[in-house]
């Protein structure tokens, strides 16, 4: 019942999309300022527990620095003080907690934005270890240069999702992320190169485009073509960390952590996250004529790649190298991420246009961040 009653509320809270006045606070529960010097959690920013270690300066001749994406948000102020445009470059897992936080600001000070003024480092200016030289940190105050705000700013930014906030100033707040591969961030993808068997043949899942047919499984398990709608999670430049699995019929599946698999069960099957997956499981793989072929697990291993694509198909199941996966991710049931997921299905279903933008999806975006607060932690990948 409990879980009947949260999908309701994640289907009509995310139906329109986290436009203003959408966050994560939920209800009247009173919100306690951070303290001058106050970091939440309590621990060493490079900690694990918190934004974790650095993993190395980005510079715009880096292949990585593909991987920042730039934040246009109106509704947020960036000092720019370079004029290079530096302060708006962050990685994607900054940039939504950022853009949730802008949102919180709103609402809390009608009339008054949220104003970076220190984001990506290219110009020496920090210590060595900086998470500003990965695009992982940021530097924040309010636009009305109000210093007083900045001990509720700090909660706010807690609220919002940042890995490590600290009231490091008395004229700005510092808040960090971890990596993207570190918290299976996204939603759940596979890599370029990946094949899927379409009506023409097997075809690289890059290639794929919203009309396609994919060799999906439907509900009693047998395999049938299923329409491609839309892409959760599409975004050729990215490099990830995935999890790697290898069957004994050959079969190797690639994807994020955080990607349900579908494995064979007494009863049909049963969904476990990729990061989960252990040797003597079961894959579902593609067999003869509509019935799938099941196949141990004899190994998995971790594997950095480039792309991340996530297609949504009517089924909401997929066949990727042969072997069977939701469409789903971060959420640990596949029949509950497809009923809240059918607002997408219905309005693809309903749209011309063959545009696919690159990232996540505003409505799983929208909805992942807002199970993050809702969901029962054990139905939550972590």
């Amino acid at each position: 019942m409990r879980l009947s009653l949260v999908l309701l509320w994640l289907g009509a809270a995310v139906a329109c999309g986290p436009g203003r006045g959408f966050t994560r606070r939920h209800g009247p529960r009173r919100l306690t300022p951070l303290v001058f010097n106050q970091h939440d959690p309590n621990i060493s920013e490079n900690s694990k527990s918190a934004s974790g270690p650095p993993e190395g300066r980005i510079t715009r001749e880096d292949e990585k620095f593909r991987d920042l994406v730039p934040n246009y948000n109106p509704d947020i102020d960036f000092k720019d003080d370079e004029g290079t445009g530096a302060d708006r470059l962050m990685t994607q897992r900054c940039k939504e907690k950022l853009n949730t936080l802008a949102i919180s600001v709103m609402n809390q000070w009608p009339g008054v934005r949220l104003r970076v003024i220190e984001g990506w480092d290219e110009e020496n200016s920090h210590l060595d270890n900086s998470l500003h030289y990965e695009g992982r940190a940021v530097d924040l105050t309010t636009s009305d240069r109000d210093h007083s705000k900045n001990g509720m700013l700090a909660r706010l930014a807690v609220e919002a999702g940042f890995d490590w906030v600290f009231y490091e100033s008395r004229s700005y707040i510092h808040c960090s992320v971890k990596t993207e591969s570190s918290v299976g961030t996204g939603a759940g993808c596979f890599p370029s190169g990946s094949l899927v068997h379409t009506l023409n043949g097997p075809q690289e899942i890059a290639n794929l485009r919203k009309g396609d047919k994919v060799l999906a499984a439907a509900d009693d398990g047998k395999m049938v073509y299923s329409e491609v709608l839309e892409f959760i999670d599409r975004d050729p430049n990215a490099t990830r960390h995935f999890i790697e699995v290898t069957a004994e019929n050959g079969v190797t599946i690639t994807t994020t952590p955080s990607h349900l698999l579908l494995l064979a069960a007494a009863d049909g099957w049963r969904e476990l996250f990729a990061a989960n997956i252990q040797i003597g499981d079961v894959l579902l793989t593609r067999g003869y004529g509509s019935v799938m072929r099941p196949s141990k697990v004899i190994k998995t291993r971790i594997v950095s790649k480039r792309g991340v694509y996530a297609p949504l198909t009517r089924t909401g199941t997929i066949i990727v190298d042969d072997a069977l996966a939701s469409c789903y991710a971060i959420v640990r049931s596949h029949s509950l991420a497809h009923a809240a997921m059918a607002p997408l299905r219905w309005l693809s279903s309903w749209s011309n246009s063959n545009e696919i933008p690159r990232g996540v999806h505003w409505y799983a975006n929208a909805l992942y961040n807002f199970g993050d607060y809702v969901l029962p932690s054990s139905y939550k990948y972590r």
